[in-house]
Order: C-alpha cells, then structure tokens, then sequence
C-alpha cells in the first residue's frame, strides 16, 4: 500500500520559528532593564515612537509597530 502521509520538517528548518524565538530573545534580554521602570517591551516600543514624533494618534502608533487597535488599545491604557 502506498503511504500518503506528509512528512514535515523539522521544526529548526522552519524560518518562522527561527523568527519566534529571536523575537522572544530580545523581548528577554529588555526584560531587566525595562523591569524598574514598570515597563513592557511593547510599551516601550510605543514609547520609542512618541520620542521620535510626539502626539501620533492611535492608529499611527499602530501602524508604525504593525499592531491592530485591538491589541494597542489595551496597551495604552495600562500606559495610561
């Protein structure tokens, strides 16, 4: 009989894990630094943009960090 069963690749062959895992590393290592400011990574992500032009309306922060008002909007009110 024939065997019609796909074979996946190994999960370190796939670039989006690859990915994942760097972007869960730097989240780690701002993770002491952010820590006594009570901040985030994400939070100080939207920090980065409001230093670099003041006064951005929601959805421009979103669109420069590629988050949807669904996830930012949350976030800036624990800001807030």
């Amino acid at each position: 009989p024939m065997d019609n069963a796909i074979t996946a690749p190994p999960l370190s062959d796939h670039l989006c894990f690859t990915i994942h895992a760097a972007s869960r590393a730097f989240t780690a290592a701002y993770k002491p630094l952010l820590d006594p400011l009570g901040l985030t990574y994400p939070q100080y992500l939207v920090l980065v943009v409001l230093w670099e032009e003041d006064g951005l309306k929601v959805w421009e922060i979103g669109d420069r960090l590629q988050l949807e008002s669904g996830t930012l909007t949350p976030l800036l009110k624990r800001m807030e």
